[in-house]
């Protein structure tokens, strides 16, 4: 479980295909451990070693149909996070790391000190996506600004996540993984399994 608060931009260091895709990624991190859950854009991944500066993750097959990962390349920056505590503070929402699949931006916009991003996403994550409700973008809890058209839902990046997430570099056309609120999911298959 995570709350969508970026700890750390990392690196993609190395990729190597093998049964999926095996990383290395370059990071802060101290103390991390073999075993450890990071999301790393996101998507939950286990630590198979710890490497100097960092650590390796292999993402599988299902794991490649739903994110960009089998995309990355060396050298790519990455946001990651490490699992909440159950001591933590929980500063964004309920974060599973379970993306939902890949969104992309139609528009980036300025409005005062802010970013506005529009982002076509999959009909699974608009169906559960409310206005001012909650989605998380390579990683990153934000709170939906607008429902701009159906598909499309608007995030407003502040300035501090500008500065410490990749997403102060993104452009329209790029894609990004998204992973719609979890409480939404329920109550939507709650719904579902009541007809």
């Amino acid at each position: 479980m995570f709350t969508g608060i970026v700890d750390a931009v990392g690196r993609v260091d190395s990729v190597a295909l093998n049964n999926g895709v095996e990383l290395r990624i370059k990071a802060s991190y101290k103390g991390v451990k073999k075993g450890e859950s990071i999301a790393v854009n996101g998507a939950c991944l286990t630590v198979e070693r710890v490497v100097k500066g960092g650590f390796s993750v292999h993402a599988v097959v299902t794991t490649l149909g739903r994110t960009l990962i089998g995309e990355w390349k060396k050298g790519r920056t990455v946001n990651l996070e490490r699992a909440l505590r159950a001591t933590g503070r929980l500063g964004g929402h309920f974060v599973q790391g379970h993306v939902d699949g890949v969104a992309t931006v139609v528009r980036v916009a300025e409005a005062g000190d802010a970013r506005l991003l529009d982002l076509a996403v999959p009909a699974d994550v608009a169906a559960v996506t409310i206005l001012h409700g909650a989605i998380t973008v390579d990683g990153v809890s934000l709170t939906v600004n607008a429902l701009s058209s159906p598909g499309v839902i608007q995030v407003s990046l502040v300035p501090f996540t500008r500065a410490h997430t990749t997403l102060g570099q993104v452009a329209a056309g790029e894609r990004v993984h998204v992973e719609a609120d979890v409480l939404g999911k329920y109550v939507r298959q709650i719904c579902r399994s009541e007809k």
